[in-house]
């Protein structure tokens, strides 16, 4: 595992790809946050960071696919999964390897956006007159999210034969799971209690619970049981391809 968790390290520092990832999630989170007057902190009058995990799932849904797509599709493209399975190594350690390292990414790109946490400490009025609970709050759900789309987006790249259609399988599969639930509860034909049951079925739904500052057993429970789903059907699915 720790062989194919350095592999995935080097090859994403060592591409354009890891950094152009980067360089985009921190300019338009900068560009959001304090340049454009709509929704810039600086044009309000609360000290908030709501801006910022507003667009966290928007900005995820695009770039985590991005990274993850060639995570398991090229390793079958260049046919370097026949030589990895002759090593003794198994499937589940080499998925653990893949995304502990897109996970150590992530963390990173999480960390970066602390300097706005820093910098909006600093400019309320007193110092500090933030609501830190609900900040934290975010920040789980936030990472929590990414991870979760992170363990779809190795889904889809370990179904598909090249990397545009996992990109496209990862980003379709990121959408539903995290608004296609509200949209589906929204049809006519599901009332009651069944409407808000399908809703609380989506990302969306505990995302929102987690940015409120109150960390509920049940919301980190459902993000953790979306990882392990989606990482146990990558091994499913590992292992027809492999047999």
């Amino acid at each position: 595992m720790i062989s194919i968790f350095k592999k995935e390290l080097y090859q994403l520092y060592s591409s354009a790809i890891g950094y152009i990832i980067m360089s985009v999630f921190i300019i338009v989170v900068g560009l959001f946050l304090w340049v454009f007057r709509d929704t810039s902190i600086l044009s309000g009058n609360v000290a908030t960071l709501d801006q910022l995990f507003f667009m966290a799932p928007y900005l995820f849904l695009f770039l985590i696919p991005s990274i993850t797509m060639a995570s398991i599709s090229e390793e079958f493209q260049s046919g370097t999964t026949e030589i990895i399975f002759t090593k003794p190594i198994t499937i589940g350690q080499f998925l653990a390897g893949k995304y502990l390292a897109y996970i150590l990414l992530l963390l990173f790109l999480v960390l970066l956006t602390l300097t706005h946490y820093y910098s909006l400490n600093q400019l309320a009025s007193p110092i500090g007159n933030i609501d830190h609970g609900s900040i934290i709050g975010s920040y789980a759900g936030m990472f929590l999210l990414g991870c979760s789309f992170t363990s779809i987006g190795i889904f889809g790249s370990s179904i598909a034969r090249s990397q545009v259609a996992a990109f496209i399988i990862s980003l379709f599969l990121c959408f539903l799971c995290y608004w296609g639930m509200y949209y589906i509860s929204r049809l006519s034909m599901f009332s009651g209690s069944v409407d808000s049951f399908i809703e609380k079925m989506g990302m969306e739904y505990h995302y929102i619970s987690l940015s409120r500052g109150v960390i509920e057993i049940a919301d980190v429970g459902y993000f953790v049981f979306i990882i392990l789903l989606f990482l146990s059907l990558s091994h499913i699915t590992l292992k027809r391809r492999l047999s």
